[in-house]
C-alpha cells in the first residue's frame, strides 16, 4: 500500500510535467492529508518525478529539429521560431516558471530546442519544482493545524 502511494505520486508528478493534461498535486495533497506519509519523502517523489517528466520534454526538444521539415511536424516555424525568441529574451532564468500550468511544460521542451545545457537545466527546474510542492505542503499543513 505504501509503495503503491509513492509510486502514483511519481507517476502523476512524472505525467504531468510532461504536456499530458495531469494533475499531481491533488494526489500530493491527498497523501499529506492521510497523515500515513513522511512530509519529506512526498516532496522528494513528487519532484523527482516532476523534474524527470521536465527532462523527457527537454530531451524531445532536443530532438524536435530533425523532424522539422516533416509534414507531419507539429509545431509550425513561426511558433518555433517564436519560442525561440522568448527563450533568447529571458534566457535559462525563465525555467524558474516551469512549475507553473500550460506555461512550464512547453518552457522545457523550448529549453531543449535551446540547447540549454543539462546540468544548468536541472538544477534551475528541480529548485522551481521543489518549491512549488514546499510551498504546497506549507499551505496543506497550515491549513490543517
Amino acid at each position: 500500500m505504501i509503495v503503491g502511494a509513492y509510486l502514483g505520486l511519481f507517476l502523476a508528478a512524472f505525467g504531468a510535467a510532461t504536456l499530458l493534461p495531469l494533475q499531481s498535486e491533488a494526489v500530493l495533497v491527498g497523501l499529506l492529508l492521510s497523515d500515513q506519509y513522511w512530509l519529506w519523502s512526498l516532496l522528494a517523489v513528487a519532484t523527482l518525478g516532476n523534474v524527470l517528466g521536465s527532462l523527457v520534454n527537454w530531451w524531445l526538444g532536443h530532438a524536435i529539429e530533425r523532424f522539422r521539415d516533416r509534414r507531419w511536424f507539429p509545431v509550425s516555424p513561426a511558433h518555433l521560431e517564436k519560442a525561440r525568441s522568448h527563450y533568447q529574451r529571458y534566457g535559462h532564468w525563465s525555467l524558474l516558471l516551469s512549475w507553473l500550468p500550460v506555461i512550464g511544460d512547453p518552457l522545457t521542451l523550448v529549453a531543449g530546442v535551446m540547447r540549454e545545457p543539462l546540468g544548468r537545466f536541472l538544477l534551475i527546474v528541480t529548485l522551481a519544482k521543489g518549491a512549488r510542492y514546499g510551498v504546497l505542503a506549507l499551505a496543506t499543513l497550515g491549513w490543517m493545524g
